[in-house]
């Protein structure tokens, strides 16, 4: 994140700091403006990014069957309320043309789609979208299970429940089998 964009950030911190009744000058809140820009740049990182480039394509017998990568950890941010949403993504394809995605790409999509501002349905789909982009597919599932903090602290105040959505392409969509596969996999 630019410098003048984290000192906007600063100093937009120190004016909600304000304006809760808080002195952003005591002691344990000095540096929490620059704490927050410096998280933000963290968090809000594929924004700098243009797309997710980050594949790996091998050679494979395998044309038919699914892939399967599932418990992936995430964090990323309501795009409503600016809290956490966290919790785990599965991310299921069938290849096409003998090529499969290096394994440790699919946890780095989930990152990457993670870190922006979302609503987890839409982090579930472009997900899909992504992986579509760069990887010959017959079809994707993607699946998400989250807790949200702008439920389970504020609001309806349901802390440990949790969200889930699907999205489903191609074999997944169009096959109940594939899809019931995906389900009892992720189960």
């Amino acid at each position: 994140m630019e410098n003048e964009n984290q000192k906007k950030i600063e100093l937009a911190v120190t004016h909600i700091l304000e304006a809760i009744g808080e002195n952003p000058e005591r002691e344990g809140l000095k540096n929490t403006p620059k704490r927050v820009a410096k998280m933000y740049a963290e968090v809000f990182s594929s924004l700098e990014g243009p797309e997710f480039d980050d594949y790996a394509l091998f050679d494979s017998k395998n044309d038919n069957d699914m892939v399967l990568v599932k418990d992936i950890q995430f964090y990323s941010m309501c795009e409503h309320h600016l809290l956490p949403f966290f919790g785990k993504a599965h991310v299921a394809y069938v290849p096409e043309g003998n090529k499969v995605l290096g394994l440790s790409k699919l946890p780095r999509l989930v990152e990457f789609c993670a870190k922006r501002p979302n609503v987890q349905e839409d982090l579930t789909i472009m997900i899909a979208e992504e992986l579509i982009k760069h990887v010959p597919v017959k079809g994707v599932a993607v699946s998400i299970e989250a807790e949200h903090m702008c439920m389970t602290m504020r609001g309806v105040k349901t802390p440990h429940s949790s969200t889930k959505s699907f999205h489903y392409t191609g074999v997944f969509k169009e096959d109940r089998e594939w899809k019931n596969d995906f389900l009892k996999a992720i189960d």
